[in-house]
């Protein structure tokens, strides 16, 4: 059973670091000017999106080394400012329809409107799915500790799996169940999906798309889906991964369903039970084909090094995703530029008001290291490739925060933090909530996955403590009300969209209050003599347990 709240609090009472070897953190306030500069000039359309790969990263990668060495930080790898991550540009082209034939009556799905379509594999330039069996696999989960297994007794080579997005239990209330009740779990998210449907050897992936349980609506999966894609190089070319995968509108796949003889919601409610075998949609094949521009290139993480004086050899992390989505779908007025101007402008220029911040206030005992990632949006690339090859070693690296999309909303009452309490940190950022008067406040929307979004997470997953916390949507103006439908304005009107633009108009203030505590807490680890963990019995705990051990 799901610890309760009360005894999650009382867990971190007894395991939180005292944080008495902390000097006060002086009391130098980042600059708003700085980030107003930054987030317009990062998000202005000469920056094209700032997808990798583009002009738009060559004028970010230059910008950012510029004002790190204009405050007088340090290429932090090896006397460079750059990590090189190696990707590979994928653009699909003569995309032809989804087809689903050998059934009651053939259903087509069109790309863009109705079902979006691509690939990991890095030397493929042309897939053609033929007459593939499909196959319903529910939740597309294999998890042998919860006796959870949706492929059991499945051969799926050479056949399409359609699967459903999020966890079986997502739609309950409360925080307890096979896997985690209403908080997704890794298991709940597309990324997950399709590496279990690679694991299987399913020629094809394609995901349900729902609203609620993928919480973002279509708009975000064209986006996101269409046009240059990006994948992690690799030696063999990701030839173990699915040829296609992709996603269809749940209407679409309805339909699908209806030609197999089923029910889409009869077998959506059944796949959320234990116990649930996959449903063959007898005689219904899949067929879909497209052809790929393949370019490889290396985009690159920006390092930033801000030597401590007595333990420079233990450092404290600041990241940030520097990368957006480039040109994108247009907009009804032609705009075909995701400028991603909150998402990921605003933690960008954060990474530089902190540094600006830190160095006014002089050095730090321990160093402190400000990353700016790339590949973000196209599935943590930037990160999951340094937490595979860290600059400095996580056994060395103390924690530290990550910064995704601040909310230019207002101050807000509260700060929502994305797992809280499963590290140490959140005894960090309690103190310095309570200096500011304001509190720590558990996700609403748990069901949304933002812990598995975002890029502590591949930090997270070797073992390193990672404090990830969003503005809170009580604000000050107007309560929670107003917070919500702020947010909810955002998702569906910018998010992921060519209207994520700057807006003279922002209301800083809450930008301003969420970013002392990121200086707070990043200043507080770089003096503490303190290694703060993981609590006791997290999936992370023992993975920082030996690393620390060296072992």
């Amino acid at each position: 059973m799901r610890a309760s709240l009360a005894a999650i609090a009382a867990l971190l009472a007894l395991s939180a670091p005292a944080i008495a070897s902390a000097a006060p953190a002086k009391s130098i306030e980042p600059s708003i000017e700085t980030m107003k500069r930054l987030v317009k000039e990062l998000s202005s359309d000469a920056y094209e999106g700032r997808a990798p790969g583009t002009a738009g990263e060559d004028k970010t990668l230059a910008l950012l080394a510029a004002e790190f060495g204009r405050l007088g930080l340090k290429p932090g790898n090896k006397g460079s400012w750059f990590q090189d991550v190696p990707l590979v540009e994928i653009n699909a082209k003569n995309v032809s329809a989804l087809s689903f034939t050998g059934g009651k009556a053939a259903v087509t799905a069109a790309y863009g409107p109705e079902m979006v379509i691509g690939t990991y594999r890095t030397t493929q330039q042309h897939v053609a799915i033929k007459d593939s069996p499909v196959l319903f696999v529910g939740y597309g989960i294999n998890a042998p500790e919860k006796g959870w297994n949706d492929y059991a007794g499945l051969d799926v080579k050479g056949k399409t799996v359609v699967i459903l997005v999020n966890d079986p239990d997502y739609e309950t209330q409360g925080l307890t169940g096979p896997f985690n009740g209403r908080a997704m779990t890794y298991y709940g998210r597309w990324t997950y999906k399709y590496e279990e449907a690679a694991r299987q050897g399913a020629a094809a992936a394609i995901i349900v798309h729902d609203t609620v349980p993928a919480a973002y609506g279509w708009n975000v999966v064209q986006s996101s889906w269409t046009g240059a894609q990006h994948v992690a190089d690799s030696a063999d070319g990701n030839a173990g991964q699915s040829e296609a995968i992709g996603w269809i509108q749940k209407d679409k796949a309805a339909a699908l369903f209806a030609s197999a003889g089923l029910d889409l919601d009869a077998q959506m409610a059944a796949a959320k039970k234990p116990g649930f075998r996959a449903v063959p949609l007898t005689g219904v094949v899949a067929n879909v084909s497209f052809d790929n521009d393949l370019r490889k290139h290396s985009s690159k993480n920006v390092v930033a090094l801000l030597p401590g004086k007595t333990h420079p050899d233990e450092y404290v992390l600041y990241s940030a995703h520097w990368d957006h989505l480039g040109h994108c779908e247009a907009a009804p007025d032609g705009d075909d530029i995701c400028n991603g101007a909150v998402d990921n402008a605003t933690g960008t220029a954060a990474l530089v008001a902190l540094a600006q911040a830190n160095v006014k206030a002089g050095p730090t005992d321990r160093s402190q290291v400000f990353l700016a990632v790339t590949g973000e949006e196209s599935g943590l690339l930037g990160s999951d490739y340094y937490g595979r090859n860290p600059v400095f070693p996580f056994s060395k690296t103390v924690g530290g925060v990550n910064m995704d999309a601040l909310s230019v909303a207002g101050l807000a009452r509260n700060v929502v933090v994305i797992g809280k309490g499963k590290s140490q940190l959140d005894a960090y950022l309690d103190r310095a909530l309570a200096a500011q008067g304001r509190v720590a406040t558990l996700e609403p929307t748990p069901e949304k996955g933002y812990y598995y979004r975002s890029d502590h997470f591949s930090f997270a997953k070797h073992g390193l403590p990672m404090l990830y916390f969003e503005g809170g949507e009580d604000l000050v103006k107007g309560g929670t009300a107003a917070g919500m439908a702020a947010a909810e304005d955002y998702t569906e009107h910018r998010y992921h969209g060519p209207k994520d633009e700057y807006d003279p108009n922002w209301d800083w203030t809450g930008v301003l209050a969420d970013l002392k505590l990121y200086y707070s807490v990043g200043r507080d680890l770089a003096t503490t003599t303190d290694w703060p963990n993981w609590v006791d019995g997290d999936e992370f705990r023992a993975i920082r347990d030996k690393d620390r051990a060296g072992k």
